[in-house]
């Protein structure tokens, strides 16, 4: 009876011993694929999970983790390194590579950096289908920037990132879908040329500052110039157009002041006529009085002239006796 009891505990202990060691609790976004005797079983979902102790195992695959530490110049360094799994995380991943070296179409040695995200779509072909997924993902990263470099110049590298990143992302989703990953973003971080030409690079980058800051100054004295001798034309223009006003302002001025004297002579003239008698006639006794005063300027002075005058000077003293019909005598000469 004893020996049966016994018994009967060894039995329950190695039955609860088994229960518990094939208890297996998988976490949200996460799945472990079992294998019987090395041969696949099955998948494991999120929640518990039940298997055979002895004769189920989870399998185990590399996965690439890092962490970070102070080197001795103060700077925080991430360090990636390979650890074993049971459990395979389906969340989206980022494998944030070291730098390496590449040689450009002009064999210019530069180093780069990238950042890969990508995610688990069958976790059973990542098991089975590659030795090491991390190792894998990295050397086929390395390799297709190789040769997205080795196709581009060095100025053309720091223009067509974009373009980079794209071919990157084609490239690796393609080689990597027979592994069960989905490759989702592809980044470049660093593109690092040599000392010397970045040293290069520096003084061309401070001659196209320096020959833009000439252009520019030549344009803005350019500018100046043109506003000045704009600003000397249009003053000219006003100047000339204010003259111009001012003259016809003038001779406007004199033609009517002329045009006044004209018709207070005439309205004079037209008195005297008038006081004279109807056989007076104003224009002749206009031009009499002309041809006196010009009498008076050629006999002013004090030497004695002759003046000899022409045989039609008796119309116009036929003027002067109408003057003197009017006077009442002759005009005084010298």
């Amino acid at each position: 009876m004893d020996l049966y009891v016994m018994f009967l505990a060894v039995v329950v202990f190695f039955a609860v011993v088994l229960i518990v060691k094939g208890i297996i609790t998988v976490h949200q976004a996460q799945v472990v694929i079992v294998e019987r005797f090395g041969k696949f079983h099955g998948v494991l979902y999120p929640g518990i999970n039940w298997i055979i102790p002895m004769m189920d195992k989870a399998h185990i695959m590399e996965w690439r983790n890092s962490r970070e530490y102070m080197d001795a110049s103060g700077r925080t360094r991430v360090v990636p390194y390979l650890e074993m799994r049971n459990v395979i995380d389906l969340r989206e991943t980022v494998y944030d590579f070291p730098r390496q070296s590449v040689i450009t179409k002009d064999n210019a040695t530069i180093e780069i950096s990238a950042v890969l995200y990508f995610q688990i779509t069958d976790p059973i072909k990542a098991a089975y289908e590659v030795e090491s997924l991390p190792q894998a993902i990295e050397k086929l990263t390395q390799t297709t920037l190789r040769n997205i470099f080795g196709e581009l110049e060095l100025d053309q590298t720091y223009t067509a990132r974009e373009n980079i990143n794209s071919k990157l992302l084609v490239t690796l989703d393609n080689a990597a879908n027979k592994w069960g990953v989905k490759v989702n973003r592809v980044e470049l971080q660093d593109i690092i040329p040599p000392a010397a030409i970045r040293e290069a690079m520096e003084k061309q980058m401070k001659a196209e500052r320096d020959r833009r800051a000439t252009v520019t100054e030549a344009e803005g004295l350019k500018t100046s110039q043109i506003l000045k001798a704009e600003a000397v034309r249009e003053a000219e223009i006003k100047k000339a157009e204010g003259l111009k006003q001012a003259a016809i302002l003038q001779a406007e001025g004199i033609a009517e002041a002329k045009i006044k004297v004209a018709n207070a002579e005439a309205e004079a003239v037209k008195i005297i006529a008038s006081g004279i008698g109807q056989s007076a006639n104003p224009a002749s006794y206009q031009v009499s009085l002309k041809y006196i005063e010009a009498l008076t300027k050629m006999t002013d002075g004090k030497d004695n002239k002759i003046i000899y005058m022409p045989y039609e000077a008796s119309n116009v003293l036929g003027a002067v006796a109408a003057i003197k019909d009017l006077t009442g005598g002759a005009p005084q000469t010298k």
